[in-house]
């Protein structure tokens, strides 16, 4: 069968790739064209367009860039037509994807949605349209599939979450000599260094835009001269160029960055500062204690806080229904704020025992499906063969 897939962001090319992957386990003959990035490439989608291009953050981001999206929605909708799928899956990426729902249900194209929207969180009047063009939707986080039953009287299909597996597939396959040495990019020192001591390394997940390192990494940065004993480590966003971070980094003598190499990172790290989004998931997957901080555009950030509708906006306190993990958000993210709560994290015992405590109980509940890759592809393959 031929399958179009739409992933916008790093995250959905990271669940994009593990999908294709188990989708070929099961059709032979599959071709895949795709939006997405080097992961889902790698897998063997045809990719069309790379997410870099594709990701515009808040509401004066996507007003400033309306032309493009305009424009890559047109071609998207005319690529499709080319390409005559048996299917469209679409992970997340809510903005530009459901108005691909809507356009394809009326050419006659099945829907897929892998990955549900956060309409829980805000924009809860887009379900209605949600339940009119797709035809099978797939949901991730435990408490959605109630959500859309209760509240919309739509059956889902709950998978499970993908990082579990991601997370416990690349564990066993480390090889953790090599994970726990790996060479640091310093733009103060002459020569690159190692690493390979967890009980000094500070992690830093500043986000894979931009815009959005630019909010955040300096504040991170601010925090590593009160912990001069420690190196803080950045994990460089792919598509990143280097002399982006060097001109970051270049005061600050206890930072270095790696490139390519999160996972490794996280695996040695004692604690991290984290970015929302899918990063807070997999830092608490791996165990490791952090703090989330976002900051954004004072403009698209007084518009969200007006429309989002939920407590918190890390996806672990989300699945916990609890403060599991301290949020620092636009004003409150400040280098004392964030000083105070990192220093918890490293020296007070009982804080740091509770979250571990927390973040395995959190890995119980992802974990009950299984498999959510190939549960999700067996469950597309099914469903079209039906």
């Amino acid at each position: 069968m031929k399958y179009y897939i739409i992933a916008g962001e790093a995250s959905g090319d990271l669940h994009g790739s593990n999908l294709i992957k188990e989708l070929k386990k099961l059709d032979a003959n599959a071709v895949i064209r795709c939006w997405g990035g080097d992961m889902m490439q790698q897998q063997g989608g045809e990719l069309v367009k790379h997410y870099r291009d594709l990701a515009f953050m808040g509401f004066v981001e996507v007003i400033k860039n309306l032309k493009t999206i305009l424009n890559n929605l047109k071609f998207c909708k005319e690529d499709i037509l080319s390409f005559q799928p048996d299917a469209i899956i679409l992970i997340d990426y809510p903005g530009f994807n459901l108005r691909i729902a809507e356009w394809a249900k009326q050419q006659g194209i099945k829907v897929i949605y892998y990955i549900s929207p956060q309409v829980w969180a805000w924009k809860e009047n887009r379900v209605k349209k949600m339940k009119e063009c797709i035809d099978k939707m797939l949901v991730i986080l435990p408490f959605e599939k109630d959500y859309y039953k209760n509240k919309w009287n739509w059956e889902v299909e709950y998978v499970g979450h993908p990082l579990v597996e991601v997370v416990d597939s690349w564990q066993m396959t480390v090889d953790c000599e090599e994970a726990l040495s790996f060479e640091l990019r310093a733009t103060n020192k002459k020569e690159p260094q190692t690493t390979n001591n967890k009980q000094q390394t500070i992690a830093l997940l500043p986000g894979s835009r931009k815009q959005e390192i630019l909010k955040k990494l300096p504040i991170m940065l601010e925090v590593s001269k009160a912990f001069p004993a420690f190196q803080f480590v950045v994990a460089k966003a792919p598509g990143v160029e280097e002399s982006f971070y060097d001109e970051l980094l270049q005061p600050f003598p206890n930072v270095s960055y790696v490139s390519g190499k999160t996972y490794d990172l996280l695996l040695q790290a004692r604690a991290a500062l984290v970015t929302s989004g899918t990063a807070t998931l997999e830092t608490a997957l791996f165990g490791v204690p952090e703090v989330v901080c976002y900051k954004g555009n004072a403009v698209s950030y007084q518009i969200a806080k007006r429309l989002i509708t939920i407590k918190y906006i890390s996806l672990v306190n989300l699945i916990m229904d609890k403060e599991v993990v301290k949020e620092l958000i636009q004003n409150d993210l400040t280098p004392a704020n964030l000083q105070k709560e990192l220093d918890l994290l490293l020296n007070n015992p009982e804080r740091i025992t509770q979250v571990k405590e927390d973040y395995t109980h959190l890995k119980k509940l992802l974990s009950r499906q299984g498999n959510a890759s190939a549960k999700a592809a067996a469950s597309i393959y099914n469903y079209l063969q039906s």
